[in-house]
């Protein structure tokens, strides 16, 4: 089914995985580094062109490591804010792992992020909240650090923890290195979520479950590869925020051989996503026409698709009650014309 344009231009969208380090375009790449004074190691455009998951975090490190002040990283975070709601995503929550940031200490990053998006909403920008994110190689003591900053800095745009880098490296097991900082985090009212089954196969998702206390996974794409956690996952109505370009690029060949019509079909809810937009050179508008094309999706099956991200947000309460009326009245618009 071919949805139209306009169908998925004119939804309100919501995401829920994406990182800020996956936002610098070429041409703010390519003035960040002259700001710099640094020399570009390859042209901008063609920065990303990677063949694995560890060439790709390089990448971004030393993409990150141009921004070196606090006004840079809040002109970031602002600018993909309006760049979502021109998009038309009304509400995402945006990952950023401090140790790609090595020009900034993580206090300072968060913050001025966090600010960011606040000024942006504001001014008629998208409704960003935060989630800062533990690097799977860091330490126990690194990751505890991370939460208590965190928990210092008190800012309500930060409404969840979150952990991605190379888990295959890693090795099995690694969570548990990470269970006191996401059990601190959770008490302290905040969502977790973690990326697993994408390097990792489903014992990575194990893991996240049992012993970060994870309510939804990032990416878990490889849950495909067990159907007795695909049953966990639909009973427990775990979600998988899944992101096809980037799956394909990372895991598998082509779309055809991506697992989402196995999760679906198993009961897994399942949200649509961008990853890392500016390095894929995707939107969620994009995606969401991806994946309607792939499964056969019309508009109904498209809010819907919205409501699931609602439902596994880390908003508050209130907010995902706007939220969901917010598409029931997109739906009765879209009835009415």
């Amino acid at each position: 089914m071919n949805v139209a344009t306009d169908v998925i231009t004119e939804l309100p969208k919501i995401e829920l995985h994406v990182h800020l380090e996956g936002t610098f375009n070429p041409s703010r790449i390519r003035e960040l580094a002259a700001r710099a004074g640094e020399e570009l190691p390859r042209p901008a455009e063609d920065m990303y062109v990677t063949t694995n998951l560890a060439e790709f975090l390089e990448a971004l490190d030393w993409v990150c490591g141009l921004v070196r002040d606090t006004d840079t990283a809040s002109e970031q975070a602002a600018t993909f804010a309006h760049r979502l709601a021109a998009q038309g995503v009304v509400y995402a929550e945006v990952i950023i792992n401090p140790t790609h940031w090595a020009g900034l200490d993580a206090p300072d990053l968060l913050a001025a992020v966090a600010d960011g998006f606040e000024r942006a909403h504001a001014d008629g920008g998208a409704d960003c909240r935060l989630l800062p994110s533990i690097l799977r190689a860091q330490s126990a003591g690194d990751a505890i650090a991370l939460v208590e900053t965190v928990l210092k800095l008190d800012h309500p745009r930060i409404v969840g923890l979150s952990i991605d880098g190379n888990e295959e490296a890693e090795g099995p097991g690694s969570s548990r290195r990470f269970v006191e900082a996401y059990s601190l985090a959770r008490d302290a009212g905040l969502g977790a979520t973690a990326h697993a089954g994408e390097s990792s196969g489903p014992e990575g998702v194990r893991d996240a479950l049992d012993l970060l206390g994870v309510t939804r996974v990032d990416h878990g794409v490889r849950s495909a590869d067990d159907p007795e956690l695909l049953g966990r996952l639909a009973t427990e109505e775990v979600t998988l925020n899944v992101c096809l370009s980037s799956n394909c690029h990372l895991v598998y060949g082509s779309i055809d051989e991506h697992p989402i019509r196995e999760l679906i079909g198993a009961g897994v809810p399942v949200t649509i996503n961008t990853d890392d937009p500016d390095t894929l050179r995707v939107t969620l508008s994009s995606e969401l026409a991806l994946a309607a094309r792939h499964l056969g999706w019309g508009a109904d099956e498209l809010v819907e698709s919205q409501r699931r991200a609602v439902r596994a947000s880390f908003a508050p309460a209130e907010r995902k009650a706007e939220l969901l009326a917010l598409l029931d009245d997109h739906v009765v618009a879209r009835r009415d014309t």
